[in-house]
């Protein structure tokens, strides 16, 4: 952990260092590589100088076999490198992605940027670079310096000759950087963009396609997808440019090599004659082949950069949770306290100033308005949002940093929009721990699935499908429900769990309630509908976002009984007088 005052330390190179002995062996192996591949200069050599003036042919015979072993040797270093390098992405893989995943995880709950499945394309992006030809050109790099030296040696000013083709490769390396990278950045997020937007899509294939938007939609992604290919394009012409060049430059470095050799040598000025003319070319060439790597695979090294920022933002902004101190089971005992709530990453307050506590085996209705904040106050009840500022409590403990796989199994919660899993039906109810048959039967039957089980083929081995795809509403809201009360937990919060409820269901889910109450469990019910009523001990009156009212439900019920009256009476007051207007009062059913 960083020191107060000290900046955050990446994980993403902690995570590279630790890869520190891998990359180290990775190192020498290419230093050798490289060295090898001057076997073949010494071949041509000593078969110029050696092998022509002696005439041996056991001296032939035994530098060929010399020469071959240095190809083999080189060619299985080569091998084992690329092996190195595929175990250090493999390694960083390992040590991020639970990580990654967690912080996806925490930014989709938040909704906030990174939490998406991109993060993984951008890790195998990462993993699977470690081992392209442009990490191993950053090896060789060293290499390059040693045979700029060697030239050098041979003469100063081939030397010299060989350092400017060498600045001037870097020079194209540098260009495209500045003129490709730009272009590439806004491809990628164009490319997500794009993905994104065709998720989505398929994800509402029903209300697209019984709707007629399909050629919208379509069109909108394509607007996307051409952005993104026009950047593409635009990208890789430069690219390919600066590309051609680079080639262009290594061969033509050493042909100027060999004709400065040769001009050197007639004014007297380089020993070692044709030989050593050769020689300085062909070191000559090999100066810049790692920088023509590097600019050829520019591409690689851009989306790699762009993941790595991606993903090393993501964990600066999500830094890893800390063990929270272990906390008895909860009670159930809730307090609400002088709460002022937001959506997260914004400041414009949902929820004002609420405060309210309800004790064990007490079932609470939450009523109001569409808007007023009850389905945030359902996510800050379960600890999914933090608050700006007062606390919610459960059994005094700050429920948002309660750790969640501490407090899980003995919180339920139904949520507005029902989600259901790919796996099995008990795996649902079971919320995918080890399956308890004996507890998903015994919350099945709580909120009436039983029967419908015992009608399934599979039974509880019926497979839900993405999203609990196979179900109705009324069977996603009683898994859902189920799912809830698995493990018997102490406190229950519930968002609308009778909207998709059939009479039957309603009737189900106020036996559950009172059985749930029966057990001093303490329930927290968000409902539009007054069917569950009978069930509650109290009553929570929710109005742009602050508690209008709060108590005993019968209490609660006769005040705003009494406020109804009194506001029907000044209605009536104000009503214009009989026959002044025809403004006479309309009866539905005998109701005014």
């Amino acid at each position: 952990m960083p020191q107060p005052g000290q900046a955050p330390v990446s994980e993403l190179r902690e995570g590279l260092r630790a890869q520190s002995p891998l990359l180290a062996r990775v190192a020498g192996y290419s230093l050798v590589t490289s060295l090898l591949f001057l076997a073949p200069t010494w071949y041509m050599l000593e078969v110029y100088d050696r092998v022509l003036n002696s005439r041996n042919e056991t001296t032939l015979l035994m530098l060929t076999v010399m020469v071959v072993a240095a190809y083999v040797v080189m060619e299985l270093l080569d091998v084992v490198r690329l092996r190195l390098l595929q175990q250090v992405g493999l390694n960083l893989d390992a040590r991020l992605r639970l990580r990654l995943f967690d912080a996806a995880f925490r930014q989709q709950l938040r909704k906030q940027p990174g939490g998406s499945v991109q993060v993984f394309s951008d890790l195998r992006t990462l993993r699977d670079a470690a081992a392209t030809p442009v990490v191993t050109a950053l090896f060789d790099l060293p290499a390059s310096l040693v045979f700029l030296v060697l030239v050098a040696a041979i003469s100063p000013w081939l030397g010299v000759l060989a350092a400017l083709g060498a600045a001037l490769l870097g020079v194209i390396a540098w260009l495209t950087e500045r003129y490709t990278m730009p272009m590439l950045m806004e491809a990628n997020k164009a490319s997500i963009e794009a993905q994104g937007y065709a998720g989505a899509s398929l994800r509402n294939a029903q209300v697209i396609e019984s709707m007629g938007m399909l050629g919208a939609i379509r069109l909108r992604w394509l607007k996307r997808q051409e952005g993104m290919l026009g950047n593409q394009a635009a990208a890789s012409d430069r690219a390919g440019l600066n590309t051609a060049v680079s080639k262009m430059l290594q061969g033509l470095q050493g042909s100027l090599l060999l004709g400065a050799s040769c001009w050197l040598t007639l004014q007297g000025d380089l020993a070692g004659g044709g030989g050593m003319m050769l020689v300085a070319s062909i070191l000559g060439g090999r100066v810049l082949t790692p920088l023509t790597q590097l600019v050829g695979q520019w591409r690689l090294v851009v989306n790699a950069r762009d993941s790595w920022r991606r993903l090393d933002s993501l964990l600066a902004a999500v830094p890893e949770g800390q063990e929270g101190m272990e906390l008895p089971p909860p009670k159930g005992q809730l307090s609400v306290e002088g709460v002022l709530a937001a959506a997260p990453g914004s400041q414009l307050p949902i929820i004002r100033g609420a405060s309210f506590a309800v004790s064990p085996g007490e079932v609470v209705a939450v009523i109001g308005p569409s808007a007023s904040g009850k389905t945030t106050l359902a996510r800050l009840m379960v600890g999914l949002w933090p608050t700006l500022s007062g606390t919610v409590r459960l059994d005094g403990a700050d429920v948002y940093g309660w750790p969640k796989e501490k407090l899980g199994p003995h919180l339920g919660y139904v949520p507005q929009g029902v989600e259901l899993f790919d796996g099995t039906l008990a795996e649902n109810i079971a919320r995918f721990g080890k399956v308890d048959l004996e507890k998903v039967e015994r919350a099945a039957a709580q909120v009436g699935l039983t029967e419908w089980v015992q009608s399934l083929p599979e039974g509880w081995e019926t497979k839900l499908g993405e999203d609990g795809a196979v179900l109705s509403g009324g069977q996603r809201q009683r898994v859902a429900l189920a799912r809830a009360i698995y493990g018997d937990p102490s406190f229950i919060v519930m968002d609308e769990p009778n909207a998709s409820l059939d009479e039957a269901g309603e009737k189900a889910l106020v036996q559950l309630l009172l059985t749930l109450k029966a057990r001093k469990a303490t329930v927290v019910v968000i409902t539009h509908r007054t069917a569950v009523l009978p069930a509650c001990d109290k009553l929570l009156i929710l109005r742009d976002g602050q508690v209008a009212a709060f108590g005993p439900r019968d209490e609660v019920m006769a005040q705003l009984n009494k406020a109804a009256q009194q506001g029907a009476a000044q209605a009536a007051q104000a009503a214009p007088k009989p026959g002044a207007a025809m403004a006479m009062p309309i009866k539905v059913g005998g109701a005014a």
